[in-house]
């Protein structure tokens, strides 16, 4: 049985602060997955990029990698930018299937979530 590798995918920043949630996040996933490698790649403005963290995870002995935008919604750069990139991806690295989600933000439980997020901090508003 092969590896499969998730890679947070994110827009990237120029302030390395801004990545700390995302890293946070990658932590999380690495304990609750064991020896499934958990990888961060930027859109622009960090590294490593997304071709750089296919081609590690591949080193690493991945067969299939899913690629998850960590976007809130699906704007320009996924949908335009990020399937020009997974392709490239593809093409670099004929032995590994590569999936693509959609944004997290699109899912209705990330949804149930934040609105719970919204709905907690009224109770701490001053």
């Amino acid at each position: 049985m092969g590896k499969h590798g998730i890679i947070l995918f994110g827009h990237g920043a120029r302030d390395p602060r801004w990545a700390e949630p995302f890293e946070r996040l990658a932590s999380r996933l690495r304990t609750m997955r064991g020896d499934q490698p958990v990888a961060l790649a930027f859109l622009e403005l960090m590294s490593p990029d997304l071709p750089a963290a296919v081609a590690s995870l591949a080193g690493d002995g991945c067969d299939a990698v899913t690629v998850v935008p960590v976007f809130f919604g699906q704007g320009g750069h996924v949908r335009r930018d990020l399937p020009e990139v997974i392709e490239k991806c593809r093409e670099a690295n004929p032995g590994v299937v590569i999936h693509c989600a959609t944004a997290v933000g699109e899912d209705e439980a990330v949804l149930e979530a934040v609105a719970g997020y919204c709905l907690r901090q009224v109770g701490t508003a001053s």
